[in-house]
């Protein structure tokens, strides 16, 4: 035996050895009991609750607990269709039209005990670190912080050489393809009842898509561009790599590598039915400054990383103040409500360098508010 073949045989058992290892972390999960038990289907309709248990659906619901989850076990057992449709509805976010799928309750309580007994502890074990949507402990200001980590260790190895490349998908719940997600069941469960459970709640949207309002889409999202950030990571060596649902930022000192990358991830996305937003995919140089979830940064020529909030966001807030103003006069909306709001908006500007932003929207506040009742609440 050639001193190839021995490296070769070791490799495979320590590849075999890492499969094994994989498989006994995630493999418990894998069991279509752990959605359908009784005790999951309670603890799962009792969180969904949380926050809604004002409407009537869901009174009406829970006033039946024990007798509801019954039924539910009993028709995912039999392996009935427990799909009960959508209740569709438009919103307006930040200017741009949302269209929601919201599912009915009995649903959502499901689909809350697959992906908290199933999908999320499966699909987030191999989730780069990264990667900061929609899971326990992270979140927007959890990938600020690590984009902000991965700058400063940018600059004390090549200063404010380089590029970011910034992607972006377009319509991405909206066109999601099925295929590479069923794909994706398939390739990590093994209980034929989870993979038939998991397709059955992605093929509800149609032939492509995942509709908005859907706890299970808001995972399956999450999860689809995986095979992408590995391979941004570990082939391309990627390190300043991050992405949160469907933006993305890549840091190198070399921009024509950048370009490389990019061409590279195409081909990629191409596989799994995502389109790239050709209009808002670029590549910046670090001396010019970007524009990454709503927040801008500058690098100046000591390090220091400056974190501003954009424009539309502070235009935005001004004009809500002002709108709301208005309701609290017609008696729409509450001092107290209108106060709360403000204070969330405020805060999320703590993490940024944003002071006399803070401080000339505190004086709009106080004009429109406070000066009205003198001695009243601070925000």
């Amino acid at each position: 035996m050639t001193s190839e073949e021995r490296r070769e045989q070791r490799y495979q058992r320590r590849k075999a050895a890492r499969l094994e290892k994989k498989r006994s972390a995630i493999g418990r999960y894998d069991d279509f009991e752990r959605v359908a038990s009784l005790d999951s289907l309670y603890e799962a309709a009792k969180e969904a609750s949380k926050g809604v248990d004002w409407k009537a659906s869901v009174q009406r619901y829970n006033s039946l607990l024990l007798f509801n989850i019954s039924k539910t076990r009993a028709e995912l057992i039999a392996g009935k269709d427990i799909r009960r449709g959508f209740i569709c509805f438009d919103i307006c976010e930040r200017g741009k039209l949302r269209h929601i799928k919201s599912v009915h309750f009995s649903e959502r309580v499901v689909q809350k005990s697959f992906c908290k007994n199933v999908l999320y502890p499966t699909f987030t074990h191999s989730l780069i670190y990264d990667n900061g949507a929609s899971q326990q402990g992270k979140g927007t200001q959890f990938a600020l912080n690590r984009l902000t980590a991965q700058l400063r260790r940018h600059f004390r190895k090549y200063g404010r050489e380089g590029g970011i490349l910034l992607i972006d998908f377009s319509d991405y719940f909206g066109s999601v393809a099925h295929e590479p997600l069923f794909e994706i069941y398939e390739r990590t469960f093994h209980d034929p009842r989870v993979i038939a459970l998991g397709k059955s709640f992605i093929s509800a949207f149609g032939d492509n898509g995942l509709g908005l309002g859907s706890e299970t889409s808001q995972i399956n999202a999450v999860m689809l561009p995986n095979r992408a950030d590995h391979y941004a990571k570990e082939v391309l060596r990627l390190h300043g790599y991050d992405r949160y649902m469907d933006d993305t930022a890549a840091i190198h000192h070399n921009i024509e590598y950048l370009e490389e990358c990019l061409e590279k991830l195409r081909v990629i996305y191409s596989e799994l039915g995502i389109v790239v937003n050709e209009r808002k995919t670029k590549i910046v140089d670090l001396k010019h400054g970007f524009t990454f979830l709503k927040t801008h940064f500058y690098i100046t020529d000591t390090g220091r990383i400056i974190k501003k909030p954009c424009r539309e966001s502070v235009t935005r807030e001004r004009r809500k103040l002002k709108k709301q103003a208005h309701l609290v006069e017609t008696g729409v909306l509450t001092f107290d409500e209108v106060r709360r709001s403000y204070a969330s908006w405020r805060g999320s500007m703590s993490h940024r360098d944003a002071y006399r932003t803070v401080q000339s929207m505190d004086r709009l506040f106080n004009r429109l508010f406070i000066d009205q009742w003198k001695g009243g609440p601070q925000p």
